[in-house]
């Protein structure tokens, strides 16, 4: 009987929650709300990820004209829609379950606005490029929510946006090597999902409650961030009466130093200088931003 349990545990040493703290509602862009769990003054970095949003935007707010360097953002929509336009000339609108992966790398000039009537939600992660790829020429993945790659499994559902899970693979590619895996579990629902055991990961909670990491871990609710520690994966309980749904990220460190100039992210200091100064004269890789207004930002009245 005892081999025949240990036979069902997939993990070796699961990862214990380290740090939890909940995000909180802040003000970000052009009226948008936002709850930033990584990024903020508790947890400036947790290497590769730059930043977590939780976000709410209800027109007229939004995320009008601005550039970034030297990292990727991945948005991905849980209700509503949001147009993305950009200086290279791509234009796209994301509605619920959509995604998209944006690779700014040496430079774009975008902006993000709500296409929707009502209040549009979502999140917005930023992942670090490595310093052989901070330079790279722009990139877009986008995945409709149809092509989300999607597994069902002893009341387990999971929307693999990248790396796998319950054996279904994203077809995502990842610069900077990266899980992340949107869950939702039924109530009694038990979860064991391997990690690499080199990577850094998070889990944040969406909807409902549950018990990461260890049986005798109190229950933690929506909009917690929890740092997991070392080990082979995560063991996630389902106790409450309600679906729980949450979000599992990981990332292999970089090991880098790390700038950070609002949306530009870099090495050095040199190189933060030298990106504002080739943002202000629109060169290495922002020469399309010079004319270029979004149609939204030019309905703005500045």
């Amino acid at each position: 009987m005892h081999d025949q349990k240990e036979s069902c545990n997939l993990l070796k040493e699961p990862r214990l929650v380290v740090r939890k703290f909940l995000a909180r509602p802040q003000h970000e862009g052009l009226g948008a709300i936002v709850r930033r769990s990584i990024g903020r003054f508790e947890l400036k970095y947790f290497d590769p990820f730059l930043v977590l949003d939780e976000f709410s935007v209800t027109a007229p707010a939004g995320f009008p004209d601005h550039p970034h360097r030297g990292f990727e953002t991945v948005t991905y929509m849980l209700q509503g829609s949001f147009t993305h336009e950009d200086c290279e000339g791509h234009k796209g609108t994301i509605g619920a379950g959509d995604l998209q992966w944006m690779t700014a790398g040496r430079g774009i000039v975008h902006s993000e606005m709500p296409a929707a009537e009502g209040t549009q939600k979502g999140l917005q992660l930023w992942i670090n490029l490595s310093s052989k790829h901070k330079m790279i020429e722009p990139r877009y993945q986008e995945i409709l929510s149809k092509d989300v790659a999607e597994a069902i499994k002893d009341g387990i559902k999971v929307r693999v946006i990248a790396g796998e899970a319950l054996g279904t693979k994203s077809p995502i590619y990842t610069r900077t090597p990266t899980m992340y895996l949107d869950f939702t579990l039924k109530p009694g629902a038990h979860l064991q999902q391997p990690i690499p055991i080199s990577w850094n990961a998070f889990i944040y909670v969406l909807e409902g409650e549950g018990i990461f990491g260890n049986t005798k871990s109190s229950p933690t609710a929506a909009h917690h961030l929890l740092l997991l520690g070392t080990g082979d994966g995560l063991e996630v309980w389902n106790k409450s009466s309600k679906p729980l749904r949450f979000i599992l990220v990981g990332g292999e460190p970089l090991g880098e130093p790390l700038v950070q100039f609002g949306p530009f992210v870099m090495n050095t200091q040199e190189e933060i200088d030298q990106t504002i100064d080739d943002f202000e004269n629109y060169v290495n890789g922002f020469e399309k931003a010079r004319h270029w207004r979004s149609e939204s930002n030019l309905s703005l009245d500045y």
